[in-house]
């Protein structure tokens, strides 16, 4: 997960800091989702990364989220919290 606009976007913006986006996919079985932010990077997160603990989020959903980073040298979005 992850793309290179997602690599452009953390070089331009940092981690640091609460960003804003949507849900793009979530699949609730396998609990991993994308958030994409509205610079229009696409960046995956795992349903552990939902701040309220619920572990499941709708598509579409605004949220708001931070940027961590995730295995493999990528980075996800953590902190995801629904706005």
């Amino acid at each position: 997960m992850g793309s290179p606009a997602a690599f452009d976007y953390i070089v331009s913006h940092g981690t640091a800091g609460t960003r804003l986006g949507r849900v793009e996919a979530f699949d609730a079985e396998r609990g991993l989702g994308v958030v994409i932010a509205d610079s229009g990077a696409s960046l995956g997160f795992h349903s552990t990364a939902i701040a309220d603990g619920s572990r499941k989020i709708a598509v579409d959903r605004s949220v708001s989220f931070s940027v961590a980073a995730g295995l493999g040298g990528r980075y996800e979005a953590s902190s995801i919290r629904p706005v």
